[in-house]
């Protein structure tokens, strides 16, 4: 064995000493079908039956279930190239955007992106998220001098959106992009329920994509003027039209449609739970702006479920892992595991102070990912929660007038209904 890769030679050998990924019954999945409830709730019963690699099927292929922390960094960290991503149905909405790019096409564009979020990069960025929060707090003081009831997800969505198109096009939200953009999240919410085939999906959002690209290609033009303001990534994805020839108007689209989704959904979900969860364990107001994130992205991670699919056999922890499976790593569980996390739903920003105890396998904890198709924007959004908290926090405690009961599962984890609070 040679840097975790098996030698033909051993592989016959090794092969003998392993054994098949145990299976849910089919009756199982039948009455999962039956009751017509969420895919969390077949995977919790597939983990619960079989533990952190259990299997079962709901379509054409083999599906494997992944919470085990060595075999999530074994799938994401250290073998991409064993476990990649297919086509979905999100690509109507952000086409060839590097979340859904492939091969050689998704390196480049990975590579092109990553210089703005990283490093020097953020450093320009700073400024802007400044900017974005200063604007939310001063809404939210005037929330509390009046008493007036606000929605708590709207606010975090419209703070979330104004950033990252600062980001993007170097201009503030203004109200009627913010209202063309709402298209992006009807089509986000839309898609668990759209009909599995792509044309058919598509005529049903046809008229949300058709005002998202007309938003993308305006602010495309606006970018390529030269009164145009303090550029952002999009004239960063305009210069590279310069030099590599795939990078055309549909191409720069898509990669600005993937940053506004990717970029906005995730940041405000997360920090809606975090008002939530605040309501419910007062005492952790406290904590460190910074620990109060990565705690509330433990319990809702920004990506609750990574799809792979294994194009070579393979074996992961004692089990064979044929080619033509897809594999399912769900972070959303395995980060609520009492064997890593002890009382894992309790509230605990502790867990992520310095020199706190935390699981020592690095794929415990994966809120956006692990390995080379990790988030992009991890220090953006971490950058850009801690701003705003900073100068939430101190302006007084959130009353909630009632909380949703459940949770919606799309791209992201969020809460299901409307969240009316009054800042005190």
């Amino acid at each position: 064995m040679t840097d975790g890769r098996l030698d033909r030679a051993e592989e016959p050998q090794v092969i003998q000493q392993t054994r098949a990924v145990p299976e849910l019954a089919p009756e199982a999945v039948e009455q999962w079908r039956a009751a017509g409830t969420d895919l969390l709730d077949l995977l919790t019963l597939a983990r619960r039956t079989h533990g952190g690699l259990a299997g079962f099927r709901i379509g054409p292929h083999p599906t494997v279930l992944v919470t085990d922390p060595a075999a999530v960094q074994h799938v994401l960290g250290r073998h991409p190239d064993r476990y990649v991503k297919r086509p979905h149905r999100a690509r109507m909405l952000v086409g060839d955007g590097v979340l859904s790019a492939t091969g050689d096409a998704w390196k480049r564009q990975r590579r092109l992106l990553q210089s703005q979020f990283t490093g020097t990069g953020m450093r320009r960025y700073e400024q802007r998220i400044a900017s974005a929060a200063r604007r939310t707090a001063e809404r939210w003081a005037g929330y509390r001098r009046t008493g007036e009831t606000f929605d708590v997800a709207e606010e975090m969505r419209g703070f979330a959106l104004d950033t990252v198109w600062r980001a993007l096009t170097g201009l503030p939200l203004d109200d009627r992009t913010d209202a063309e953009l709402r298209a992006v999240e009807r089509v986000v919410a839309a898609m668990p329920t759209l009909p599995g085939d792509a044309a058919d999906a598509r005529r049903a959002v046809a008229a949300d994509l058709a005002l998202i690209d007309r938003v993308a290609q305006a602010a495309i033009e606006t970018a390529r003027t030269a009164d145009a303001p303090e550029p952002g990534v999009l004239r960063t994805l305009l210069d590279a039209g310069d030099q590599y020839p795939e990078y055309t108007d549909t191409l720069i689209r898509d990669e600005l449609v993937t940053l506004l989704v990717a970029g906005h959904e995730t940041t405000a979900s997360t920090l809606t739970w975090l008002f939530l969860l605040l309501d419910r364990f007062p005492e952790a107001r406290t904590a460190d702006p910074r620990a109060l994130v990565e705690e509330t992205l433990r319990l809702y991670p920004s990506a609750w479920i990574l799809p792979r699919y294994a194009v070579e056999d393979d074996v992961v922890e004692g089990h064979r892992i044929a080619a033509d499976t897809d594999v399912l790593v769900c972070p959303y569980l395995m980060q609520r595991d009492p064997e890593l996390w002890p009382d894992p739903l309790r509230f605990d920003p502790a867990r992520f102070a310095p020199g706190a105890a935390r699981p020592a396998y690095v794929g415990a904890y994966v809120p956006f990912g692990l390995g080379a198709r990790a988030c992009l924007g991890t220090q953006f959004a971490l950058r850009e929660t801690t701003a705003l908290l900073e100068l939430l926090l101190p302006l007084g405690r959130l009353e909630f007038r009632s909380v949703p009961r459940g949770n919606a599962y799309s791209i992201t984890v969020r809460p299901d209904g409307p969240t009316p609070a009054v800042l005190r």
